[in-house]
């Protein structure tokens, strides 16, 4: 594959899951590792994402300020007009973080009236700008890479609470395998935050449909309501529409 290849497919890993590591390019690409530590490098100096320690993150992921770096921004908009018809006034909500996670906020309606938990400090400063808003921000360890707080502080102060829906992004998501991404802590926190939900709302883009990583979050029953910007018909989600959750 030659160095301009590896690079677009580069820049689509970190597009689909904000993050990648050294060691699954070097597996996925079949190259060396120096050779993906000098296209990570060169993808730093384009400006194109960060470089971190064994691997790198996306840009859009580390602002809720900046609209024209977030990936397939359009597709999110869709989602997020349909993730807020789920929110009712005097409802407890939890969410996790991520750039369509953050997009769902900003298409709230004014008027909203609700309580809010989240993990992601760049999600409760776009909800603390909606006066009907409860704001409660889940403290502990904050991950550099994914923007959130973590840690067993976080989960034991998640089984404290009763959410009425947890909205939360995916890296990927397949109608048998459920649920995957690539972080054991990440994995820990999302299945705390199902279990302390009465309904789960997974947003995700149609690209990370049918997609498998390693480490398990939850079943497909697991979930209440998949939203994609697709049509509910549309032929990709055949085989979630014969699974026990609705689609939006």
């Amino acid at each position: 594959m030659l160095k301009k290849e590896r690079h677009e497919f580069i820049m689509r890993q970190i597009n689909l899951h904000n993050r990648v590591l050294t060691s699954d390019l070097v597996q996925l690409l079949t190259v060396s590792e120096d050779t993906i530590r000098r296209d990570l490098q060169e993808l730093v100096d384009e400006g194109l994402l960060f470089k971190v320690h064994g691997g790198a993150l996306s840009k859009s992921y580390h602002s809720s300020f900046d609209d024209s770096t977030v990936y397939a921004r359009d597709s999110k908009i869709v989602i997020a007009k349909k993730a807020t018809n789920l929110v009712k006034d005097g409802m407890v909500v939890l969410t996790g973080g991520g750039t369509t996670i953050l997009e769902f906020v900003k298409q709230l309606p004014q008027s909203i009236q609700a309580t809010f938990f989240t993990i992601s400090p760049l999600v409760a400063v776009e909800l603390a700008k909606y006066n009907g808003a409860e704001v409660i921000l889940i403290g502990g360890l904050f991950s550099k890479n994914s923007q959130i707080t973590y840690g067993g502080h976080v989960i034991t102060q998640l089984s404290e609470i009763k959410a009425d829906l947890c909205l939360m992004g995916t890296s990927a998501i397949h109608s048998e395998e459920g649920l995957t991404d690539t972080d054991w802590e990440i994995n820990q926190l999302k299945k705390a935050m199902l279990a302390c939900s009465k309904k789960s709302a997974v947003l995700c883009i149609s690209e990370k449909l049918d997609i498998t990583l390693r480490l398990k979050v939850c079943s497909i029953e697991s979930i209440t309501y998949l939203v994609t910007e697709l049509d509910q018909q549309h032929e990709s989600l055949a085989r979630y529409r014969k699974k026990d959750l609705s689609i939006l």
